[in-house]
């Protein structure tokens, strides 16, 4: 299966945590986007739990967090996935599933994931992105804390 065809229908959100200070930054890519390896299409909304469509098939997490290693030339060690972690979005195209990858880093990645044209920020930082990602991020933001 080719790198496009996984992230048709799953995106993974990389955030990072601080054991220490509790601080909780989220990978953005330079397109705007928080969802890696693309963004949500235009006119994407998140569905509520209840609304949340059960698929015969899926793709493990873990093989998406893989394909973004290779993607961003990271180590397997650096990405962890939660496995608590998983949401829905109703596209124009079908539904995305939306995944979680967490930075098994002691420091913030801000150097590495500048030098793969990203940046980590801040919840307060990224108000104004797309409806579907606010959503996203509030409920990765619950999970996480």
């Amino acid at each position: 299966m080719s790198l496009n065809n996984v992230f048709n229908n799953h995106r993974v959100l990389l955030f990072y945590k601080g054991d220490i200070s509790a601080l909780i930054l989220f990978a953005q890519h330079s397109n705007g986007s928080i969802c890696f390896s693309q963004p949500l299409p235009a006119l994407s909304s998140a569905l509520e739990p209840e609304e949340f469509i059960t698929e015969k098939v899926s793709t493990h997490p873990a093989m998406l967090v893989n394909n973004i290693n290779k993607l961003l030339q990271l180590d397997n060690d650096i990405l962890r996935v939660e496995p608590e972690f998983s949401e829905q979005i109703d596209a124009p195209g079908g539904i995305i599933t939306v995944h979680m990858a967490r930075f098994m880093m002691l420091d913030p990645p801000h150097k590495l994931m500048q030098s793969r044209d990203c940046r980590m920020r801040t919840l307060p930082e990224l108000r104004g992105r797309p409806p579907a990602e606010m959503d996203l991020l509030r409920r990765a933001y619950a999970k996480v804390m």
